[in-house]
């Protein structure tokens, strides 16, 4: 079965579904969620306006309590990927 490709950020993959991003690979020891909590019309399109970012460990034996690293709520996406993306960088570094 061939892999399948996803859309990147940065050198990362980005995968989106409804109002959910994660980003980062799950192979890796941490990756990244997001959540669009709401949305803001500016001309005909719909934006996203809150955007809850959550640093989460992917290691399966922990309770997803301690799955949750970090966490932080930003106004719009560009600014919650910019974060998502240092927070990333630094966990993976560390």
């Amino acid at each position: 079965m061939a892999e399948k490709e996803f859309s990147t950020y940065k050198g990362k993959p980005l995968v989106r579904c409804g109002d959910e991003l994660y980003y980062g690979s799950m192979s890796e020891r941490f990756v990244i969620h997001m959540l669009i909590k709401s949305k803001k019309t500016v001309g005909d399109t719909e934006i996203a306006d809150k955007v809850t970012i959550q640093l989460l460990c992917t290691d399966p034996d922990l309770s997803p309590r301690k799955q949750l690293v970090k966490s932080s709520d930003k106004q719009g996406l560009y600014t919650a990927l910019d974060v998502a993306e240092v927070w990333l960088n630094r966990a993976l570094k560390a």
